[in-house]
């Protein structure tokens, strides 16, 4: 079953910091699909040229990680429904940013995958089953 990709994991992945979560998910991601927010493409770029300008990985280390999660099974969703991400983000006093992957999950009623506790949170609060706590 498809299930919703926050960014956080991939940060994991990249700093290889080996939450069980993101491990979890790297191995769905073997067999399964995820979807999503047009924003993560930005907030994953973003998140690798953060650890390069901390010295933590160089453009080579970065230019390798994308050409490898290139080859996973991602798509990206370019439709939100502007009215309910906002709405979302209001109720729960959420960014903008993780109402978008929240309202995703809702929308096409998957699980998520996160490492960010605001949008775990609140994904529990609107019963999105989360990947790692049985999702």
């Amino acid at each position: 079953m498809p299930f919703v990709l926050d960014a956080s994991i991939v940060h994991d992945w990249a700093f290889e910091e080996r939450h069980p979560t993101a491990e979890l998910v790297r191995e769905r991601l073997r067999n399964d699909s995820a979807v999503v927010p047009s924003l993560w493409w930005f907030e994953v770029r973003n998140g690798l040229v953060m650890a390069e300008r901390r010295a933590r990985a160089t453009e080579n280390q970065t230019a390798r990680f994308l050409r490898e999660v290139s080859r996973l099974a991602i798509t990206l969703d370019n439709s939100p429904n502007e009215a309910d991400v906002l709405a979302l983000a209001r109720r729960h006093r959420l960014t903008v940013y993780d109402a978008a992957y929240l309202e995703l999950a809702l929308r096409d009623s998957q699980p998520i995958a996160t490492l960010d506790t605001a949008l775990a949170r609140t994904a529990r609060k609107e019963a999105v089953p989360l990947i790692g706590e049985g999702g």
